[in-house]
C-alpha cells in the first residue's frame, strides 16, 4: 500500500517536516547524483506563490547534504513567460539563495531522446533528467485552469527545456489529450520522492492566480498519483475526474482510491476552495493565453551576425540538428520545421549572439 504524509508545517519550521518526510520514504543517497526539482513556473516574487517557497528547497538541499551524496543539481526548466530564462527565474524567486551551490542551469544540456509519436516522435529532455541516480520533486499546492490540480505528475513537465511545451500544449489540442500527455512525459524519468509545498497553497484560475490559501502543510510520498489524489481531495475534488490520474493508474504508476493509499497525517478538505472548471475551460477558451501558446510555437532562435564568432557550438549542442552553418554569411541557420523549440542553442551560446524571434 502505498504512503501520503501530511503534515503540519509553516515556513520556519519546514526542516522538521523534511526530515519527517525522509523517515517515512528514505533513501539511500550515498555516492549518489542527485537532482532536486522545484516548481519554478517563472520569474516571479516567492510571495506570489507560483513557485516553491524558497525555505523549502532550502531545508530538502540541507538536508541532502548530510547524507553524503557525490553531487546535487537543483534546477528546473520555467514554463510559459520565461522558457530559456532559466538562472533569471531562480534569482528573482529567491531559489537561486536557497539551492546554495548546487544551483546548474538543466537547460544547458539536453538529450533527444522517443516519445509518444501521437504527439511529437522525439522531445528534448534535460540530460541531468537521465544521468540522476535520484530525483526529488517539490511541486507546489496550486490549481491549474488546464489539468485542475498543478502537483507532483505536473511537477515532471519541467523536464522538457524550452518552448517544445508550448509545442505540445498546442498539439494536444483538448484538454483530455492534455493529460494523458503529461503522464508521456512524467513516464520519462518517474522521479523517486516527492515534497509538496503546501504550506500556503493557490486556489482560482492558478497556476499563477492571486488567489493564495494558508494551508498549513507539507505533503510527501514516493507515489505521484497517491500524492495527486491526496492534493485533488484536500482541494474537494474527486481525483477520479482527472484524467491524468485515470491514464497513470491505467499504465501502472499508481492507484488514486484513497481505500488503497494509507495516510500518515489528517486528510481534510480544505473548506470551499476555489477549483476552476475542470473541463480546462479556464485555459482552453482562453483567447489570450490561447495566442501566447500559439505565439510561442512560432518561436525560433536566431543568430545576431554582430556577435556570433561561427564557433560551432549551438550545432553541435542542438539535440535534432537543425541547425546549419551558413558558409556565405557564417552564421548558423534554423531548420524550422526540425527546431523542436528547446531552446538549448541559446542557453548554450557562449557569446550570447542566439536570440528568439
Amino acid at each position: 500500500m502505498t504512503k501520503v504524509m501530511i503534515q503540519p508545517a509553516n515556513y520556519e519550521n519546514v526542516r522538521q517536516a523534511v526530515d519527517r518526510a525522509f523517515e517515512y520514504f528514505p533513501l539511500d543517497l550515498k555516492g549518489k547524483e542527485v537532482l532536486i526539482k522545484p516548481n519554478v513556473l517563472r520569474a516571479s516574487e516567492w510571495r506570489e506563490g507560483v513557485v516553491t517557497h524558497p525555505a523549502v528547497l532550502k531545508a530538502v538541499v540541507e538536508k541532502v547534504e548530510t547524507m553524503a551524496p557525490k553531487r546535487i543539481v537543483v534546477g528546473d526548466n520555467p514554463g510559459l513567460f520565461n522558457y530559456g530564462a532559466n538562472e533569471k527565474s531562480f534569482e528573482i524567486t529567491g531559489l537561486m539563495a536557497a539551492a546554495g551551490d548546487h544551483y546548474e542551469n538543466i537547460g544547458n544540456d539536453s538529450v533527444r531522446v522517443d516519445f509518444n509519436p501521437d504527439f511529437l516522435p522525439v522531445v528534448s529532455l534535460s540530460r541531468i533528467i537521465l544521468d540522476a541516480d535520484v530525483i526529488i520533486s517539490l511541486p507546489k499546492f496550486k490549481t491549474h485552469g488546464l489539468t485542475v490540480i498543478t502537483g507532483a505528475i505536473k511537477n515532471s513537465y519541467g523536464f522538457l527545456p524550452g518552448a517544445q511545451k508550448a509545442k505540445l500544449h498546442k498539439i494536444a489540442g483538448s484538454p483530455q489529450r492534455f493529460h494523458e500527455m503529461l503522464v508521456d512525459v512524467f513516464k520519462l524519468r518517474v522521479p523517486d520522492l516527492f515534497i509538496v509545498d503546501a504550506v500556503v497553497g493557490m486556489e482560482g484560475n492558478g497556476p499563477a492566480s492571486p488567489d493564495l490559501r494558508d494551508i498549513g502543510l507539507v505533503l510527501a510520498s514516493d507515489n505521484a498519483v497517491a500524492m495527486d489524489a491526496v492534493i485533488a481531495t484536500l482541494m474537494g475534488c474527486d481525483p477520479g475526474r482527472l484524467r491524468f490520474l485515470q491514464k497513470a493508474k491505467e499504465a501502472g504508476l499508481g492507484d488514486f482510491d484513497l481505500e488503497k493509499i494509507e495516510l500518515i497525517g489528517e486528510l481534510t478538505p480544505i473548506p470551499d476552495f476555489k477549483l476552476p472548471p475542470l473541463g480546462g475551460e479556464a485555459i482552453m477558451d482562453n483567447e489570450a493565453v490561447q495566442s501566447l501558446l500559439h505565439d510561442r510555437t512560432l518561436i525560433r532562435p536566431q543568430a545576431d551576425p554582430e556577435l556570433c564568432n561561427a564557433c560551432g557550438t549551438c550545432i553541435e549542442q542542438c539535440p535534432v540538428s537543425a541547425l546549419t552553418m551558413d558558409m556565405d554569411q557564417e552564421i548558423p541557420r534554423v531548420d524550422a520545421d526540425t527546431c523542436i523549440t528547446c531552446f538549448c542553442c541559446q542557453e548554450m551560446c557562449p557569446e550570447k549572439a542566439m536570440a528568439l524571434g
